[in-house]
């Protein structure tokens, strides 16, 4: 048998190549929506990939699975548990099996038995594998998807936070918990193979460490530990993390059946002379270091560093219109296949730097000012000080003459933040609240960015604060996935 692991380490997602090397097949579970890593992964193996199983329907990336089947006329391997609008619309499009609680299938001489695990998601299905090629009568390992991960265990909230299906958080951890139950009834030396490591807001406290046991789960997860329902469900809903706002479209986007791309799929550097209709008609996404872009930039622009694309793009893009980018030719398919795989579709191509600076248009900048420098200025109240961190960062130390606005929220609430003066934005190093400054003068505000941000503030003994003050509904339920 061949098995083969998959990490994205930006969206935190891990997917798996199975392979029965005596047919010379293999399937991926769990595919992300770059699907060349498996295709050339197979080749290398020299496998044919005839088969996509997947979990549940997900929603913080954009599936491979339809991408594949229509690539390569692999079979789509999908969950049919679950209410009617928990069902993959686009199966029937393309060879299939629905799968239910106690169903299999066979990749070679791999058998897959399908548990329904709902909690999560509703449709929330885990594959049993055993490899009978190798004579084995019981299984190796449990893919469980989104269902249990190392050290923790999926939330069942996103429906309702994400979705927007309101009264479905406590029900589904009600599943959840029985669902757990099951869990505990296998074998102790099976392998947990989960969808997702640390850094995915799927869930609280995700390991780093790729893979587990069901003993080890057993007696070291969390959420693995309660006997009692009503404890559990007052676990697990609570300080889970924010939800990211393209979660819900990611959600629709897997039902439906995501766009696809196509070989050859690609995009284009485009002429600097339509740079400020994109400003006008879209979202135009600087990729230029942050200390670059303060210098000078094109006003209506926000800044988010390739490194932050992944995380960010999916809070701060609008999704009903076009995406623009301002980046070098080599970062261009890059940052596209970051946006692509969080389900930002509209990306018209982009613009390169050195273009934009010989231009002209590139008119505005923002100042940069250490803690010391605004310390006089914030205490007088001269300026406006934005925390845009986490709410568990805010409630570890925070300046107390700040406003919590968490980054991911701050263009829904631009109306209510005071514009009489400059707003100075911190966060923990100055990284995040270098983006909330693009955002905040792309809106028309004077800004200021904290260098360094609340580590150098505390650091050259400035006063801090601990206890939360007052504030708006969605600073104190906000946390950074």
């Amino acid at each position: 048998m061949l098995l083969k692991y998959f990490y994205d380490k930006a969206l935190a997602h891990a997917s798996y190549m199975v392979g029965c090397q005596k047919a010379k097949v293999a399937v991926v579970v769990d595919p992300g929506r770059d699907i060349e890593q498996y295709l050339e992964m197979a080749d290398r193996e020299d496998v044919k990939l005839i088969a996509i199983a997947e979990t549940h329907i997900h929603a913080d990336y954009v599936s491979g699975a339809r991408e594949l089947a229509d690539r390569i006329g692999a079979k789509l391997y999908v969950s049919d548990e679950g209410p009617a609008e928990w069902k993959y619309h686009f199966a029937d499009q393309h060879e299939h099996q629905l799968l239910k609680d106690g169903d299999s299938f066979m990749i070679g001489n791999i058998r897959f038995d399908v548990l329904h695990t709902p909690g999560h998601t509703p449709e929330s299905i885990s594959f049993l594998l055993t490899d009978q090629g190798g004579h084995a009568d019981k299984p190796m390992g449990i893919f469980t998807g989104d269902f249990v991960f190392v050290g923790s265990i999926g939330r069942p909230d996103l429906l309702e936070e994400a979705a927007g299906l309101a009264n479905t958080a406590e029900p589904g951890a009600r599943d959840l918990f029985h669902s757990a139950e099951k869990f505990k009834q296998l074998p102790d030396f099976l392998q947990v193979w989960p969808a997702h490591g640390a850094g995915s807001a799927c869930g609280k406290g995700l390991g780093a460490v790729p893979s587990s046991t069901v003993g080890y789960e057993k007696l070291f997860n969390p959420a693995l530990q309660f006997t009692d329902e009503e404890e559990f469900v007052q676990y697990i809903l609570s300080d889970q993390p924010e939800a990211p706002k393209y979660f819900a479209v990611m959600k629709r986007v897997n039902k439906e059946g995501p766009r696809i791309l196509g070989a050859g799929h690609h995009h284009s550097v485009l002429d600097v002379a339509g740079l400020e209709n994109a400003v006008k008609s879209g979202t135009v996404v600087d990729l230029t270091p942050s200390s670059e872009f303060a210098k000078g930039h094109v006003p209506g622009t926000i800044n988010i560093p390739l490194e932050m694309l992944a995380t960010w793009a999916g809070w701060l893009v609008d999704y009903d219109r076009p995406t623009y980018l301002i980046c070098h030719p080599d970062q261009l398919e890059e940052a596209a296949r970051v946006l692509h795989k969080i389900g930002v579709e509209q990306i018209e191509g982009a613009f390169h730097p050195s273009e934009v600076r010989s231009s002209g248009l590139a008119t505005e900048e923002y100042s940069i000012r250490t803690p010391k420098e605004l310390a006089p200025r914030i205490e007088s109240g001269d300026v406006k000080l934005i925390d845009v961190r986490s709410e568990e960062e805010w409630k570890s130390g925070h300046i107390a003459r700040a406003d919590h606005r968490f980054l991911g929220r701050l263009p829904d609430n631009l109306s209510d933040i005071e514009s009489g003066k400059p707003i100075v934005t911190q966060c923990q190093t100055g990284e995040r609240s270098a983006i909330a400054a693009s955002i905040l003068q792309a809106n028309g505000l004077e800004v200021i960015n904290m260098t360094g941000g609340f580590g150098a503030w505390a650091g050259a003994g400035l006063p801090v604060g601990h206890a939360a003050p007052a504030c708006d509904e969605m600073s104190r339920t906000a946390t950074c996935p």
